[in-house]
């Protein structure tokens, strides 16, 4: 979207008139909903840090003032205090009854009984580690006597292959405690997780941010049992305030595209002596600075820095180029509305579910969210993470806006034509010759990148529970898939828009030149090494040269998927040029060969 007749000013002027239009068209309905989400944003994000109570008196406990069963049922949020009677019991008013210092044991078909016993009995031993330690701190007791264990952890995230798990630790004791490594006894626990220890007991908080130690997660403190691996909850919930004002900005952003098209009112600037590219251009800025401003509010509300916002700034970029293809595909405003609903909760779901495993796996970096979860701990990321987390949205974001920009013409913009025709065309504009296809190739490389890295993440969570060897076929599958529909959608939009000749020599020459493009940017991808995904078994299904240690097999795999993209898009063009038919037909063919390629090259890998 650069180039002579790229101006700056007409750019600015244009993006004035679209605030200005913008404006005017805000009603006071709008302001005051407006006015009441950003009072709950700045209202979630003090209730996340300070503690949201989800089990507040979820288990009510028949007890008198003088028990000593109280000051337990007073000190834990999830307990509530009740009558102390029989009657109370009976009725269901009080779930567990404690009577003469002793706690009634429900029958076991009283699951909600048996529940408040178990949730009582959890708080009277946090309650007494509480005492124990105090006494501990207070001099009253020995503390060797009184915590014969000692726990020392320290939580490292993982960046080796699942399955790596220290268990080496030292010291004199008769039993070994703590999770990858520590010691019992007297002695120091040691191992590849450990610093971080307690002698004191804490625990019994409410199911909120407490009960997870604070923006980091996790317990250190009482018995083993009572240990807890860290969940970054308050940072999950602080990071998402990012995300939610781009839900509302896409909807104003489609319906601004949308109305250009409607009753052809857009033909006025397109016979304006300004490009297309400035006309995009000025309608879409006013929108990326707005979720800026936005994001710089909201780091600065929850504790960000400026690695947050440009974290989230590369999402806010394809929430709007998804929006705005979406725009210009779509026949009307309903269509829009699915468009628009379609982009918020996919991409909703896909930067915030990867975010989760910030502490289990690196598979989290595939989301700029974890990025931000990072930035709001503390522990920050490398300039490799960086790349790896942000730089696939940039890219998309960027191809998104140049393929929505090659319809926006008038002979495009003004006809009613399914979405899918309309991507076609959005292809056939930028792809004229051999070498288009292969730049096109290159650039279709993000978007294969997100997908895949989407595929990995939904497979991850299910590969614990699901054999291996039916885990790895089926994300070969998928990948292959991806590829290749990645390569040969232009080539196919080529032919169908008599962009080239039909025949088999062009259909040659097509798929060698858009294999030879998808390859070059390819390479690209090689920072996947830097953030050790190929160290994930799902993860060498889409990096499988990556994930190869031996430099003669990383020579001959560098080489041999250059001959796998030029065969397989071959096979696809060679289908393009005849019919559509003939290319749904050659696809899975070529499908197939990449299919069975990627599980040759894992095998070599893998040494099996």
């Amino acid at each position: 979207m650069t180039g002579p007749r790229f101006r700056p000013r007409k750019v600015l002027r244009i993006a004035r008139w679209e605030v200005s239009r913008t404006a005017g068209t805000v009603d006071r309905r709008t302001l005051v909903v407006t006015a009441a989400l950003v009072v709950v944003a700045a209202l979630v994000g003090p209730a996340a840090v300070g503690g949201v109570a989800l089990d507040d008196g979820i288990h009510r406990v028949g007890v008198s003032e003088d028990s000593p069963y109280r000051p337990v049922v007073e000190q834990h949020a999830e307990l509530a205090a009740g009558p102390p009677t029989r009657s109370a019991y009976e009725s269901g008013r009080v779930d567990v009854l404690v009577v003469d210092g002793e706690v009634v044991r429900p029958p076991r078909s009283d699951r909600t009984g048996r529940a408040a016993y178990d949730a009582l009995r959890s708080a009277v031993e946090a309650f007494n580690d509480d005492l124990l330690g105090r006494a501990v701190d207070e001099g009253r007791a020995d503390a060797e006597a009184a915590f014969p264990v000692d726990v020392r952890l320290r939580y490292e995230r993982r960046t080796r292959a699942v399955g790596s798990v220290g268990s080496d630790g030292d010291g004199s004791g008769d039993g070994d405690t703590g999770t990858d490594g520590g010691s019992g006894g007297n002695g120091d626990g040691d191992g590849n997780d450990g610093d971080a220890g307690g002698s004191v007991g804490g625990g019994g908080a409410p199911l909120g941010v407490p009960a997870l130690g604070g923006p980091g997660g996790g317990s250190t403190q009482g018995s083993p049992s009572s240990i807890t691996p860290p969940f970054p909850f308050a940072s999950l919930v602080l990071a998402f305030l990012f995300v939610v004002p781009m839900n509302f900005v896409i909807q104003s952003y489609g319906s601004t595209i949308m109305e250009e098209r409607i009753d052809r009112r857009g033909e006025l600037l397109l016979v304006s002596p300004v490009s297309p590219a400035e006309i995009v251009a000025g309608k879409t800025l006013p929108y990326p600075l707005a979720l800026l401003s936005v994001s710089v509010a909201v780091a600065a509300l929850v504790g960000g820095g400026p690695l947050s916002v440009a974290a989230v700034l590369p999402v806010a970029l394809v929430f709007l180029a998804a929006t705005f293809v979406g725009a210009m595909f779509a026949r009307s405003f309903k269509e829009l509305t699915f468009v628009t609903v379609a982009v918020s909760v996919s991409l909703t779901a896909y930067v915030f579910v990867p975010a989760i495993f910030t502490e289990i796996s690196p598979i989290a970096l595939i989301s700029p969210l974890t990025v931000v979860v990072r930035d709001l701990q503390g522990t920050g990321v490398s300039a490799g993470e960086f790349a790896f987390s942000t730089g696939p949205f940039l890219l998309t974001a960027l191809v998104l806006f140049a393929l929505g920009a090659g319809v926006y013409r008038e002979e495009d913009m003004f006809t009613q034509r399914p979405v899918h025709l309309k991507a076609l065309d959005a292809l056939a504009a930028r792809v004229r010759s051999a070498r288009g296809v292969a730049l096109w190739s290159a650039l279709f490389v993000p978007f294969v990148f997100v997908a895949e890295l989407l595929v990995v993440a939904l497979l991850f969570a299910v590969s614990a529970s699901v054999s291996e060897a039916l885990v790895l076929p089926l994300l070969v599958a998928a990948v292959a898939t991806v590829e290749e529909v990645a390569k040969s959608a232009h080539v196919l939009a080529g032919f169908e828009a008599a962009r080239f000749r039909r025949g088999l020599r062009t259909a040659v020459v097509v798929g060698v030149a858009s294999g030879l493009g998808f390859f070059l940017g390819e390479k690209l991808t090689v920072v996947v090494q830097l953030v050790g995904l190929p160290d994930l078994a799902v993860g060498r299904a889409v990096a499988p040269e990556a994930a190869s240690a031996t430099p003669l097999v990383t020579l001959g795999l560098l080489l041999a998927p250059l001959a796998l993209h030029t065969v397989t898009a071959t096979i696809a063009a060679v289908g393009a040029s005849r019919s559509r038919t003939a290319y749904l037909a050659t696809l899975p063919v070529a499908v197939l060969v990449h299919w069975t390629y990627n599980l040759a090259v894992l095998g070599v890998v893998g040494g099996g």
